[in-house]
C-alpha cells in the first residue's frame, strides 16, 4: 500500500508506460481490497469463541469505528484557504466528506459488530453475514440510482461517481471477510483453513471467468473476481511456514497508523503538498522504491514510538491508582496476607 502510493506519485511518464510497470498497476487493484477483505477478516477472528465475547467488546469496538471514521474524514480536511475560498458549497462538502477506505471501514465495523451482537448462533450468523457480502455488492447499482438525490454526503457514502470507497460495493469486501473468517472456525488452523481459503478462492476466480465480465464501480462481478483473488492470497499466508507471520505481524498490527501516517507525506494535507507536488511524477524505479521503503520505515517507527508512549503512560496511570492493602490494626502485613 505505501509502495504503491509512491510510486504512483513520484514514478515518471516514462516508467509508467513500461509494460512491467503497466501490469504492476494491474496488480495493485487486488491492495485495496484486500485492505477492507483482512479487516473483516481480522474483526470475526479476533472474537475467539467464548460465548459473549461479542456483546462484551461490542463498546470497544463502537470506539474503533468512530476513530476510524474520525481519521477518514480529517485526512480529507482541504484546509481554511479552500474553505474561505469555496465557503460552504456542495464542491467543499465534496472534499470534506469524501468517503474513503477508513470511513468504509469504520462504518462496515459497526454494522458488523451488532449483527454478531444480535445473531448469536453460528449459522445465524453466517446467514446474515453472507447476506451482506452477496446482497451489498448486487444492490450496488440500484443504491446508486435511489441516492441522485439525496445530500452530497451520503451520496458520497452510499455511491455516487467519482466516490472512491463507497459503501456499495465496497463493504462487500468487508463483509465477504467476515464470513470466511466465521466459517474457517469449523476447520483446523493451518493447512486445512488454508486450503479451504485456496479452494474457495479458486472456486469464485472460476466462476467468474465463466461470466460476462463487468469492470464498472458498482459491479457484483468485481467485487467477486477481487474477493476470490484476496482469498488465494490469504490461503497462501495461511500455508507459508510460521516464521513469515511473524516477521510481517508488526507491520500488521500497526497498519492502521502507516495508512494514516504516509497519505499526508505522499499527497499532502489542508494545502500543504506533499511528495506528489513536490517530485512530482519524476524519479525513476530505484529512487522511487527508496523513498517508499523509507517512507515506510519512518511511519512504522513513528508508529512503533507512539505505542511505546501509550504503554507507558497506561502503566504509570495503573500503577497510581493500584490499590494497596492496608492492615486493620496498623500492624505490618505479612507475605501473602488476606483481608
Amino acid at each position: 500500500m505505501v509502495l504503491g502510493h509512491t510510486l504512483d506519485a513520484l514514478l515518471s511518464p516514462e516508467l509508467r508506460a513500461h509494460p512491467w510497470v503497466q501490469r504492476y498497476w494491474e496488480l495493485r487493484g487486488l491492495t485495496a481490497p484486500l485492505f477492507l477483505l483482512v479487516a473483516g477478516f481480522a474483526v470475526v477472528a479476533a472474537l475467539g469463541t467464548a460465548p459473549g465475547t461479542a456483546s462484551q467488546s461490542f463498546g470497544r469496538r463502537a470506539r474503533r469505528a468512530l476513530l476510524l471514521l474520525f481519521l477518514g474524514y480529517l485526512l480529507h480536511w482541504p484546509g481554511w484557504d479552500t474553505v474561505h475560498a469555496l465557503g460552504w458549497s456542495e464542491e467543499l462538502r465534496s472534499l470534506v466528506f469524501a468517503f474513503d477506505a477508513l470511513q468504509s471501514i469504520g462504518v462496515s465495523l459497526l454494522v458488523g459488530a451488532a449483527v454478531l451482537v444480535l445473531a448469536r448462533g453460528t449459522w445465524t450468523r453466517a446467514v446474515m453475514l453472507a447476506a451482506l457480502a452477496v446482497g451489498i455488492p448486487l444492490a450496488s447499482t440500484w443504491m446508486w440510482s435511489a441516492s441522485t438525490d439525496w445530500s452530497v454526503e451520503l451520496r458520497q457514502a452510499v455511491g455516487m461517481p467519482g466516490s472512491r470507497f463507497p459503501l456499495f460495493p465496497w463493504a462487500g469486501f468487508f463483509f465477504a471477510g467476515a464470513l470466511a473468517a466465521h466459517l474457517l472456525r469449523l476447520l483446523r488452523s493451518g493447512w486445512p483453513q488454508g486450503l479451504a481459503l485456496v479452494a474457495l478462492g479458486s472456486g469464485l476466480m472460476l466462476l467468474t471467468h465463466l461470466l460476462p465480465a463487468d469492470w464498472g464501480p458498482t459491479s457484483a462481478w468485481l467485487v467477486a473476481f477481487r474477493v476470490g483473488q484476496g482469498f488465494l492470497v490469504l490461503g497462501a499466508v495461511n500455508l507459508a511456514p510460521p516464521v513469515f507471520s511473524r516477521l510481517l505481524a508488526p507491520l500488521g498490527r500497526t497498519s492502521l497508523w502507516l495508512y494514516v501516517l504516509h497519505l499526508p507525506v505522499v499527497y499532502g494535507w489542508a494545502g500543504t503538498p506533499g511528495l506528489a507536488g513536490r517530485l512530482g511524477p519524476t524519479l525513476g524505479l530505484l529512487p522511487a522504491l527508496g523513498v517508499g521503503v523509507a517512507l515506510l520505515a519512518v511511519c512504522y517507527a513513528l508508529a512503533r514510538l507512539g505505542k511505546l508512549i501509550r504503554g507507558r503512560r497506561h502503566s504509570a496511570d495503573s500503577a497510581t491508582w493500584r490499590a494497596r492493602p492496608v492492615p486493620m490494626n496498623g500492624t505490618p502485613m505479612r507475605s501473602g496476607q488476606r483481608i
